[in-house]
């Protein structure tokens, strides 16, 4: 009687498991990348989900949900269900995207869940080859003999290349005056053409026009140099702003409220893809930098972001839009 007991109990058990407690995943996983096909968050994203999908046995499906800085992809994101099937790649634009807007579907400090920030990218400064400045000493030089006279382009007001700019004029000293273009090739186009003097842009945007003598590169906007262009300086290398700093970077997050253990899941496998040395030769041919990171370190990269470009937006006496 007490083994009939025990085997009934056991059976009832094993039957009312949660779903929780199966092995995941058990599922196709969706990655959203809130930015159109092409772009390095497309780019970046479709090599980790082949990765991923070989990694966890499950396909892990890519979709573009483009449009307002991103906002659009992160609202989808904030909205889903907290179970590992939704995740999303995030970047320095969507933190910027955040502080540049009057109103947002979501609030971009609590919405989400951290997994892993999995890349650096790096910011060039670039001119033509017929520019007299040849480097950050004499574009600071130029500028402060003529305010407001040397003009600099983005692909759109506030977006990253915008604030990174913005953030050079704060540091430096310097009144520079701001051509917005709708995109990164316009910005280029209206560059070459003499619109405006200078861009700051991704490296692998305008990596084979420096490389053809398209374009000078004056130099790159982070602490290091840059894999892709080692022989371009950093601006903090130039002697006179020592603390300019600015990176782009990429991350893959999910909807607030995600089980620990898939988060932790997640990080470690991400963790162990951008180590392969295969993986890492093909993100740095997209002109990325790998770098892994715990859930917490990502985290506390967005809030820090937040309020340094919120900071930079309010200095600067950007309107929010």
């Amino acid at each position: 009687m007490h083994r009939l007991l025990a085997l009934a109990t056991a059976v009832a058990l094993a039957l009312a498991a949660p779903a929780a407690a199966q092995k995941y995943p058990t599922q196709p996983i969706h990655l959203v990348i809130p930015f159109g096909p092409g772009g390095g968050s497309d780019i970046v994203g479709r090599i980790l989900a082949q990765e991923l999908q070989a990694r966890l046995g499950q396909p892990v499906v890519v979709e573009n949900r483009p449009g307002a800085g991103g906002t659009i992809g992160n609202e989808y994101i904030a909205h889903a269900a907290a179970d590992g099937y939704t995740l999303g790649m995030m970047t320095a634009g969507q933190v910027i995207a955040a502080v540049m807007r009057k109103s947002m579907p979501y609030d971009a400090r609590t919405a989400f869940t951290p997994i892993a920030q999995v890349a650096n990218a790096g910011l060039i400064m670039v001119t033509r080859p017929d520019f007299p400045a040849n480097n950050v000493k004499e574009l600071i030089a130029l500028a402060k003999a003529t305010p407001g006279k040397v003009v600099f382009g983005s692909p759109g007001f506030g977006a990253t290349q915008h604030l990174a700019a913005e953030l050079f004029k704060q540091t430096a000293g310097v009144d520079m005056l701001h051509v917005p273009f709708r995109t990164t090739p316009d910005a280029l186009t209206g560059l070459l053409s003499g619109q405006v003097n200078v861009v700051f842009e991704t490296v692998s945007a305008v990596l084979g026009q420096v490389q053809a003598g398209k374009l000078k590169a004056i130099a790159v906007t982070g602490k290091d140099r840059f894999p892709a262009v080692p022989d371009v300086p950093t601006v903090i290398e130039s002697g006179l702003l020592t603390d300019y700093d600015v990176t782009t970077w990429y991350g893959i997050f999910g909807p607030r409220g995600m089980p620990p253990a898939i988060v932790a899941q997640l990080n470690t496998a991400l963790n162990a893809i951008v180590a392969e040395p295969g993986v890492r030769d093909r993100l740095t041919k997209a002109g990325v930098v790998v770098k892994g990171t715990t859930p917490e370190a990502f985290g506390q990269l967005m809030n820090d972001e937040l309020a340094r470009w919120e900071a930079v937006r309010a200095k600067a006496k950007l309107p929010k839009q």
